[in-house]
Formats: C-alpha cells, sequence, structure tokens
C-alpha cells in the first residue's frame, strides 16, 4: 500500500460531514470599494479584487497595498483566518477565486470582495475552495461574457467536505509541503530568469565597431487584416492578436518568417512573437519578415525583445491607449553584427530561453509537474467520498 493509500485510509475512517459554505460560515460580507487611486504605499493594508487574481495564491500574510482608511466609506475588515472571493473575473473558470489571509494585521477588503468568518482551520478550507470540486460549482451556472459575476448567496451554495479539525491539519501540512516545494523552484526560475536577462543585455549591447541600419533598410514591415471576434480557441493556424495570448484561426494570411509585434494595447512594446509557417495577424499587430542575407530572423527578435522598449519610451504615442506607428517602426535601430556573431548569440540565447521558458524541459517543466502532482494529491485527499481502501 503506498503512502497516500494509506493517508486516505487513516482519513476515510473519520468522520467527515459535507457542509456548504452558508453553514460553516459565522458571518459573510461584501467589501467596500477602494479606487486605484486611493491605493498607498503607506497606511492601513488593503487587498482589492482583481489582486486575488494576479498577486495571492492558496494563503498570503501581507498585502501588496495600502490606503488611506479615512478615505474609505462603508470600510470593511477582513483579519486572521478570513477567507476572501474575488466575485468579479473575466473568466467563468477563475470566477469567485479564493485565498485565506493568515497575516496579524487588520486589513480592508475592496470592492466585489466577500469576506467570510469561520471556526474551521483557514488554510484547509483554502486548499478545499481551490480543488477542482470546488471551482466547477463556483463557475456552475455563470455566462461567460466580458465580466462575470458571482455573489454571497452562489459562494453561501458551495459544499465542501469538513473532517475533523486533526485531519485537516494534516492534510494542510501534506498540501503545504506539495506548496513549499513549488516556491522553491520557482524562486530558483526567477533567479534564472534575472540572469537570462542580464546575460541577454550583455550579449545584444555593441560599442561603435557595429554596423547600425534604420529597420527599414533590412525588413518589410506591415500588419495583418483579422479582427480579434475572429479568434478561435482552437484552429489550424495560430491567430496573433494583441495580447500575449495566441488565438487561432482555420484559415491563414502568411507563410513565412517572421517577428510579431503589437501595435497598441498592453501587448505594445512588451509582447514579441517569432513564427515560422502559416499564421493569421490581427489588423493592429505588426509583422516585422527580415529581407537582408546577412541579418539572421531569430537574432533579430532576441534584439527587438530586449531594446525596443528604450526605443519606445522616446517615440511611442502616449494617449488613452500607447500605440507604435509604422514610422517609428521603420526608424528603429538595429545593431548589425557579423552573421556568425548573430548565430552565436541566437545559440547561446536559445539555450537559455529552454532553460527559462520551455515547460517541456528544464525548470519549468519541473514546476508544470509539481503542480500537476500537488493538484493530484489535492483532489485526492479532499474527496472524501471516494472509494475507501
Amino acid at each position: 500500500m503506498s503512502n497516500l493509500e494509506q493517508i486516505l485510509t487513516e482519513f476515510y475512517q473519520e468522520d467527515v460531514e459535507y457542509k456548504t459554505l452558508g453553514e460553516i460560515a459565522t458571518e459573510m460580507y461584501r467589501g467596500a470599494g477602494i479606487k486605484r487611486d486611493q491605493v498607498t504605499k503607506i497606511g492601513i493594508p488593503c487587498v482589492r479584487y482583481g489582486e486575488i487574481y494576479t498577486t495571492y495564491n492558496i494563503w498570503f500574510d501581507k498585502c501588496v497595498s495600502h490606503t488611506n482608511e479615512e478615505k474609505i466609506t462603508g470600510r470593511k475588515y477582513f483579519e486572521y483566518g478570513d477567507i476572501l472571493f474575488a466575485i468579479t473575473g473575466e473568466k467563468v473558470e477563475e470566477i469567485a477565486k479564493s485565498c485565506v489571509y493568515v497575516g496579524d494585521k487588520k486589513c480592508l477588503a475592496g470592492g466585489d470582495i466577500v469576506v467570510m468568518k469561520h471556526n474551521q482551520n483557514p488554510k484547509y478550507l483554502a486548499y478545499a475552495l481551490s480543488t477542482t470540486n470546488a471551482q466547477t460549482q463556483k463557475s456552475k451556472g455563470k455566462v461567460k461574457s466580458k465580466v462575470v459575476h458571482s455573489s454571497v448567496p452562489a459562494i453561501k451554495e458551495i459544499v465542501i467536505p469538513i473532517p475533523p479539525l486533526p485531519v485537516q491539519e494534516k492534510i494542510v501540512r501534506i498540501l503545504d509541503n506539495f506548496s513549499e516545494l513549488t516556491a522553491e523552484l520557482t524562486a530558483e526560475l526567477t533567479a534564472r530568469k534575472k540572469q537570462y536577462e542580464y546575460y541577454r543585455n550583455e550579449l545584444l549591447t555593441f560599442g561603435d565597431e557595429v554596423r547600425v541600419v534604420s529597420l527599414s533598410e533590412i525588413a518589410e514591415i506591415g500588419t495583418g487584416s483579422s479582427n480579434t471576434n475572429e479568434g478561435l480557441e482552437h484552429g489550424n493556424y495560430p491567430f496573433f492578436v494583441r495580447s500575449q495570448e495566441v488565438r487561432y484561426k482555420n484559415t491563414y494570411e502568411f507563410d513565412e518568417t517572421a517577428i510579431i509585434t503589437s501595435g497598441d494595447g498592453v501587448g505594445v512594446g512588451k509582447i514579441f512573437h517569432f513564427i515560422q509557417g502559416k499564421y493569421a495577424l490581427h489588423q493592429r499587430a505588426y509583422r516585422i519578415k527580415i529581407l537582408d542575407e546577412r541579418v539572421d530572423a531569430k537574432y533579430f527578435f532576441y534584439y527587438m525583445k530586449n531594446n525596443f522598449a528604450d526605443y519606445m519610451k522616446m517615440t511611442a504615442v502616449h494617449a488613452s491607449v500607447t500605440s507604435v506607428r509604422k514610422p517609428m517602426l521603420e526608424r528603429y535601430p538595429v545593431s548589425i553584427p557579423p552573421l556568425d556573431e548573430q548565430k552565436r548569440i541566437v545559440a547561446i540565447l536559445d539555450r537559455f530561453n529552454v532553460l527559462t521558458n520551455d515547460i517541456t524541459s528544464g525548470l519549468p517543466a519541473e514546476i508544470e509537474a509539481r503542480k500537476g502532482q500537488y493538484e493530484y494529491y489535492r483532489d485526492k485527499l479532499l474527496n472524501f467520498s471516494g472509494e475507501k481502501k
């Protein structure tokens, strides 16, 4: 019998009740609005609902944001052990993401957050509410649109297993160990990425001895003709829109080796793709096709990723939406070392890229494997209705 089977056997022998959060909660209420311009560097700690999606995981003990308490009307607080739910989001499958606060300070809950107080093990509830089953319940009946909403009544209906507190504590210890291992790997990966960025900058910074040309001298620059609403979740060809997420289409516009970058929006100056083959392109995204035989396309891809942000600061149009115009791209100065040196740089950066970004090998692959293992054990440990060993 495996260790997991022994643990499950022990847990299944315990009395486990399935309860709704409405039965578990001693109090449940919504937070009060904290506007973006009310966030400060000092003041009372606070959480805005978007941070639950972007910043916090299962638990947290410090808030990244603060605010002036006196300027918030209808203040709603949370403290150690409270569960926070984000009841507004962009994706049905992520709505009502939750986390537990295990810090020692009293904090403010922003709007579109539901606070739940209880008498259970805080981390146990956080783990139980992150399972596949719990998320399915959170998503039930939600309609996919630009903004997805949940509510206090909907959250109260979520059902989770409630074993005795000693069993809850054992499960927390097991899952904490998985989380700590993943966190250690993630920290190491972050350090490697910083090292990669340092070496990339060193390799792609040149002196006066290297020829500098305008991008228009070595490349063809154009846009696509597709609209965002033409994108599919699955399809025959990649469709590059203006954000980092690649969509798909069943028809293509280009068949070539090119560098793709956004013309405006959140991805401008930040998002770059290297494509070889057939693809479709948004009408406000740029394709850059290298025509000069003395320039390696992959070299230019790395060069642009490393240097374009600085150029954009001086040339981009900063209105309600930051944008890059074609003439700005045409004037973009590119340093061109000898072709052999370009290929050497590409070989080095390709290896670094695999180590830091490739989810099929190296640390990223190990982190993905650990996350998968953690999710498997989490769902197994928290499924007390399964077959008893």
